[in-house]
């Protein structure tokens, strides 16, 4: 049976490429102190110097946005009760009168 993939996540790999292209240390360096495949941190490093970023792993993206998208129902219901309580406070507020 095969190893298991690990799945590093976005800050981890900015770390490991910025000691890499920022301190300048080599890329089997880093890759040893970190406990990486050297091919894994030399394909980010890649990545970083194309896009000046790294892509979180797929299962990751997939999970923050369904984060999104729980956060932005969430909002949408807070507002609306805001919306409510605002006009029963009004409502409230004019039958003193």
């Amino acid at each position: 049976m095969g190893k298991s993939r690990r799945k590093f996540s976005r800050e981890f790999k900015l770390e490991a490429v910025k000691q890499v292209v920022e301190l300048g240390r080599s890329v089997s360096e880093v890759a040893a102190n970190l406990d990486v495949h050297a091919n894994s941190l030399s394909s980010w490093k890649r990545q970083y110097l194309e896009d000046g970023s790294v892509q979180a792993p797929a299962d990751e993206q997939a999970d923050l946005a369904a984060e999104v998208r729980k956060l932005r129902r969430e909002l949408k219901i807070a507002q609306q009760e805001r919306e409510i309580l605002k006009k029963a406070a009004a409502y409230f507020a004019n039958a003193k009168d």
